[in-house]
């Protein structure tokens, strides 16, 4: 990985560490709405751009995509209720595969 790739990736995780900072502290000041849903939009958005990078071939390893189910986990938790497509579901559907 060149060094440029690793100060983008840095910047990226830097920036999503300082936005959540902003929401954190927009939840218990100031609970409004508004504010927080106008972070939360750049966060989506930064921590897309971060996965994106972390994919990109340059970069992607094995190790690169434990970093993003990290990230997920942190920033977007599962949790069962959350599921789009139930596990039965997906046993059927490898079933016909």
């Amino acid at each position: 990985m060149k060094k440029a790739e690793i100060y983008k990736l840095t910047d990226l995780i830097e920036d999503v560490k300082k936005l959540d900072l902003l929401i954190s502290a927009h939840r218990q000041n100031d609970p409004s709405d508004f504010m927080i849903s106008q972070y939360e939009a750049k966060m989506t958005k930064l921590v897309g751009t971060l996965i994106d990078e972390l994919a990109s071939p340059p970069v992607q390893s094995p190790d690169s995509y434990l970093l993003i189910k990290k990230i997920l986990n942190k920033y977007y938790p599962f949790t069962p209720e959350d599921a789009l497509i139930a596990d039965s579901d997906i046993s059927k559907l490898a079933a016909v595969i």
